[in-house]
């Protein structure tokens, strides 16, 4: 695990608490998996990894495959991690397995273990109760008691208060509220705290039972903050599947977006998950036509597999786009996210390795399993990305110092490589800062990180963005380094645009501005690669050629590396199949995606 620690400047102003004259390190971590506990998991074959192993795993530490028994161990160990395990019925399978008092001693709770015993191929909770006739709403009843929900609750931050260790490995506390709209679209927020044992233990998280509907999760939280002191993170996630309704133009009752909606919802949702095993979220060819590197990892089904069309509410960019148009139109931005990157595997391991991918689903975990399922698993291995992953720069490896950074918007998301990635935001940036051994310094000296704002640019002066990207060393090298502008004109009309900052090679720009491909070394039939193309850094001060101080606008950083193979590929060689048979790409070209910076006139 490398570390960059850089000696800061002053920060400039921030959402959250600054950072200055001190030091940051880059953490890398997981912010959504899921372990046995969650239903869901259970029944996909995940009946073994607790929420104490899933800790352990990312720890470093080997654990017992919970389908094949062999023994894993993660490549690289996280720096942090939050298990976010589904609300609904959390641990309840558990509860089951070991016959457990909670449930013994109640009316529901015994006919669930008498429904089980007479069942040999009980398959879990979440599907059993489908056919557990009458006496299913006594069994809802009692297995979703306070006392039950908060027992389990217990338990999920016992298991993360075991495994904190401040300074070399955090745990955060969170869950899963698994909201949906209607046809089975995707409405999930993950949720972040920064609660410890005690604190943790003084709520039971919201579950979609409970309500479906967004504001009153933001209503909740407010409550809950209110009351307990916890703050609080709800991070959307797979808004690629959400039909149409994550980031719409109207409220959960039809209503246009008004300022106190917008300004409520951007207290919450600080953070957007912009990649993960079940694609990518960033944009879509089909909304960004012009965008060349569009086309990846996208899902194009929701959750149940129905086919589904990119639309813009679905998509991170296009909410980005639709938040300086409502700041523009009503005063408040609804859509003002940091991003970052998660797996959302349901296996209890956060694996983001091509060559090692374990799938989301325990089901699905060995190439016999996704070269013949029997049945088909809902979200096969093949399909899913080996996707994502959340770099923080925070002052030390603590719930405080992450917690802070996730405020302040100073995260970026990768889909899986350690792609280091340093990006700030001024007005009076020189082409010979790009060199500076320490950019931190200079960087928070003269504007602001990832995350932040600027505002009232000096007549003549573009915004200037300086940028340093290195290449994970255990991946390839890098191809390029783009810059993503959105803006909104005096017509409140949003545009985009992609410009190329810093690439490697000889090539050039051509008339249009478009940018030759880095080439492609991957050897289909050995699934080896080559780094003699594409290079290890790529640094640059890029300042905005088409700027007008008078226009609101973001700008984030997406860096690519050349093309890798993909997990796809690695599984047909193995099996001595065509690629082609896997229905997936034979390689991708992994990236980076910053958190952007805002500018406000």
């Amino acid at each position: 695990m490398s570390r960059l620690r850089l000696t800061l400047g002053v920060l400039a102003a921030s959402v959250a608490s600054a950072v200055s004259a001190q030091e940051t390190a880059l953490l890398w971590g997981d912010l959504h998996l899921h372990s046995s506990y969650s239903t869901d998991a259970w029944t996909t074959g995940n009946r073994t990894v607790t929420p104490d192993l899933a800790y352990r795993y990312a720890r470093g530490l080997p654990i017992t495959h919970p389908t094949t028994g062999a023994k894993i161990r993660i490549s690289q160990p996280l720096d942090f991690l939050a298990l976010t395990d589904h609300a609904e019925n959390t641990g309840v399978d558990t509860l089951v397995e070991r016959s457990d008092e909670l449930l013994s001693s109640t009316e529901g709770g015994q006919a669930l273990l008498d429904l089980v015993a007479g069942s040999p191929n009980w398959r879990g909770v979440m599907g059993g109760l489908r056919g557990a006739g009458d006496g299913a709403a006594t069994i809802r009843r009692d297995i979703g008691t306070d006392l039950v929900k908060s027992s389990i609750w217990s338990e999920e931050i016992a298991a993360a208060e075991a495994n904190y260790r401040p300074g070399e490995f955090t745990t955060l506390i969170g869950w899963e509220w698994t909201a949906m709209g209607e046809g089975g679209r995707n409405l999930h927020r993950c949720i972040i705290t920064n609660a410890d044992g005690v604190s943790g233990n003084t709520f039971i998280p919201l579950n979609n039972s409970d309500t479906q509907i967004p504001e009153e999760l933001y209503a909740y939280l407010r409550e809950q903050s209110e009351r307990t002191g916890v703050d609080f993170i709800a991070i959307p996630h797979n808004s690629n599947l959400s039909g149409g309704l994550m980031f719409d133009v109207v409220d959960s009752g039809g209503r246009p977006i008004d300022a106190a909606y917008a300004r409520e919802r951007a207290v919450w949702e600080q953070l957007v998950e912009i990649t993960q095993t079940k694609g990518t979220s960033e944009t879509a060819p089909e909304i960004a036509p012009t965008d060349e590197f569009a086309e990846f990892e996208i899902r194009r089904k929701l959750l149940a597999g129905a086919p589904t069309v990119p639309a813009a509410a679905d998509y991170v960019r296009s909410a980005l786009l639709r938040g300086l148009a409502f700041q523009d139109s009503i005063g408040a931005n609804p859509y003002r996210f940091g991003i970052v990157g998660s797996t959302d595997n349901h296996t209890g391991t956060s694996t983001v390795d091509e060559a090692a991918f374990l799938g989301k689903l325990a089901v699905d975990a060995t190439l016999v399993m996704r070269y013949q399922p029997q049945p088909r698993p809902i979200f096969p291995a093949w399909e899913m990305s080996a996707s994502g992953i959340t770099g923080v720069w925070a002052t030390e490896n603590t719930r405080e110092a992450i917690f802070a950074a996730l405020k302040r918007k100073e995260v970026y998301a990768t889909t899986g490589t350690r792609i280091q990635l340093r990006v700030f935001g001024g007005f009076s940036f020189e082409a010979v800062d790009e060199s500076a051994d320490d950019i931190a310094t200079i960087g928070y000296a003269g504007g602001v990180p990832m995350g932040g704002d600027l505002t009232n640019a000096p007549r003549g002066e573009a915004p200037r963005l300086l940028i340093h990207a290195a290449m994970d060393p255990l991946s390839g090298n890098l191809d390029r380094v783009q810059v993503i502008k959105g803006w909104v004109d005096e017509a409140g009309e949003a545009h985009e645009r992609v410009y190329d900052a810093a690439w490697s090679g000889d090539r050039r720009l051509a008339a249009d501005g478009g940018l030759p491909p880095v080439g492609n070394t991957v050897d289909l039939a050995t699934g080896r690669y080559s780094n003699s193309i594409g290079v290890p850094q790529l640094r640059a001060v890029w300042q905005d050629p088409d700027f007008d101080r008078g226009q609101p606008a973001f700008y984030y950083v997406r860096v690519l590396e050349i093309p890798t193979p993909r997990h796809s590929l690695y599984d047909a060689i193995a099996l001595g199949i065509d690629v082609a048979e896997t229905g997936q790409a034979a390689t991708i070209q992994e990236r980076a995606y910053s958190s952007p910076i805002w500018y406000t006139p």
